[in-house]
């Protein structure tokens, strides 16, 4: 799958396009995307994905606290997984929302992305202010010579999900409903760093995972069980998220992992972490030895997950 992060010039083929934030890229998403991909193959033409950076929301509404299930380049793996050609991340800004609805189909979508068919739901709205709706994108295409595909309000019910309750979900840490959503595991990207080794001091060593993105959302604090493919290796462990009360006055939230079985170092190296669960709260404990035992406790649970679901 290509990226194109500019739009500048025109493409060289015809495509068949769907459009939207996408976040999480959730089973009501994939529907969509696979749809695209199967028509794409079917009349011979590309199956391509426009998409907005920043959300729109952070741009429109100054809503900087706006968190995001998916980082641009998860997005564009998960995307990649269901066959897309091509993923445009248009930069999403006051200039751009300001094209007239005329403007964005005529310049963008026709002379840009060479558009024949787009695949768009029932009460998809555009252009400025959002003013033009699925009915004027219709006559757009009685004008250039592009299908309109419907996606109607049954078959977006019948999915009964958005990406507004899975962040609701994984805020409260209830991951297995996140998940099913998701139809995949959440996950988080980022790179080891080096903690304060008091993990490896209790016999628990851990790996401190550092999430570049501030707009990516982090699951409730707490302990879960985790999964991650290391060099092609299914590896399983526990992660903490929070701000480790028992051995520091420091209120900066961190993510711990400690992997079971694992003996490599990797510092300085990019992670990606699949949550499967989440255990508990994170609490204080009276004491190192309390925290240990409470760490013994919490690989015992994680292990027998991975049985029960594993086997």
């Amino acid at each position: 799958m290509k990226i194109n992060r500019s739009l500048n010039s025109q493409l060289n083929f015809d495509t068949v396009v769907t459009i939207g934030t996408f976040d999480g890229v959730h089973i009501g998403h994939q529907k969509i995307i696979k749809r695209l991909v199967k028509m794409a193959k079917k009349n011979n033409l590309k199956a391509v994905v426009l998409t907005f950076f920043p959300h729109p929301r952070m741009v429109l509404q100054k809503d900087a606290s706006i968190k995001l299930i998916n980082t641009i380049d998860e997005k564009s793996r998960l995307f990649e997984q269901l066959g897309v050609d091509l993923l445009v991340v248009k930069k999403f800004s006051k200039e751009f929302s300001r094209l007239t609805a005329l403007e964005f189909v005529r310049d963008i979508l026709v002379n840009k992305l060479q558009i024949k068919h787009i695949i768009i739901g029932y009460d998809h709205h555009f252009g400025r202010n959002r003013n033009a709706n699925i009915d004027d994108l219709k006559e757009f295409g009685d004008t250039y010579n592009f299908e309109v595909i419907e996606i109607l309000a049954q078959e977006i019910d019948e999915v009964a999900v958005s990406s507004t309750k899975i962040r609701e979900a994984l805020i409260n840490g209830q991951l297995s409903i996140a998940n099913k959503y998701l139809g995949y595991n959440f996950m988080l990207s980022g790179n080891v760093i080096q903690g304060q080794g008091l993990g490896k001091q209790i016999g628990y060593p851990t790996a401190n995972l550092q999430v570049r993105e501030d707009y990516k959302l982090i699951p409730k604090n707490g302990v879960y069980v985790i999964q991650s493919n290391y060099e092609g290796q299914l590896i399983y462990g526990m992660m903490n998220i929070g701000t480790n009360p028992t051995v520091s006055e420091n209120s900066s939230q961190s993510i711990e992992i400690h992997f079971f079985n694992f003996n490599e170092n990797i510092y300085n190296q990019s992670l990606q972490i699949e949550i499967l669960e989440r255990l508990r709260d994170e609490q204080k404990f009276e004491s190192i030895e309390a925290l240990k035992d409470q760490l013994k406790k919490d690989q015992l649970d994680s292990l027998a997950y991975l049985k029960r679901h594993n086997d």
